[in-house]
């Protein structure tokens, strides 16, 4: 059993769900409208009201056998995998854990280990573009229904994204199952793409993501070198 609990309006879920850990099993809380979302060190995650998915799931540390990272990475191949069957499109992972839907971001994840009344907890947030059609202030953003046309119930939606994200993360895989699902799907993966480091463009080539949580990229000046999230840009 678990707790799922949907609300019309909330800051974050990320926080809310805090209100709820407490006991063994794990909660769940959704919102289509949250207004102060965040992302991966710091970055906001706004959600216009009743077009996306909000959503934050905790589990005690105790319950996963892999480390943060791997979570991080299974986190992002149950999601890609759900919105693969879903659409049937091109459906990638951008290093570390954005889902790139047909060429855009359509999702971003958060991840957050938080200690409440003497445990030790996982907090999974998870953002989904559903319906949003506006993404003139985001080049590089779309949704589900932006990108393919698809227009989803957005309550059935979570329904069937929770009982599917359920049944996965009690059966998480071990870490070169991870590893390799994972770099199976990374987005633009040998591939030639342009790379920004400090203040230089380079050609470059992604090889792998490992499991301490850096990307391995063989670049055209500078051979192959391993970067952690923030020490280079993707320019796609």
């Amino acid at each position: 059993m678990h707790r799922f609990l949907h609300l019309d309006q909330c800051f974050s879920t990320q926080d809310e769900i805090l209100k709820l850990l407490n006991e063994d099993e794990p909660s769940v809380v959704f919102t289509f409208h949250q207004t102060q979302g965040r992302g991966q060190y710091g970055n906001s995650w706004e959600v216009i009201p009743d077009q996306n998915l909000a959503y934050s799931f905790g589990i005690k540390v105790s319950e996963i056998k892999v480390s943060a990272v791997l979570l991080n990475y299974y986190t992002a191949i149950v999601v890609r995998d759900f919105l693969d069957n879903l659409t049937h499109s091109d459906v990638k992972i951008k290093w570390p854990n954005d889902i790139i839907l047909n060429g855009k971001k359509v999702c971003g994840m958060l991840i957050e280990k938080k200690r409440i009344a003497e445990a030790d907890y996982f907090i999974i947030g998870i953002g989904i573009n559903l319906l949003q059609t506006d993404f003139s202030h985001l080049s590089k953003a779309g949704s589900v229904l932006s990108l393919t046309g698809i227009n989803v119930d957005l309550v059935e939606f979570a329904k069937e994204f929770n009982a599917n994200f359920l049944s996965k993360i009690k059966s998480v895989p071990d870490e070169n199952s991870i590893m390799e699902m994972y770099n199976a799907q990374l987005f633009r993966r040998n591939e030639i793409s342009v790379f920004q480091k400090s203040d230089l463009r380079q050609n470059g080539i992604i090889k792998k993501a490992d499991e301490h949580g850096f990307l391995w990229i063989d670049l055209e000046q500078d051979g192959l070198q391993k970067f952690f999230h923030k020490q280079i840009e993707l320019l796609y």
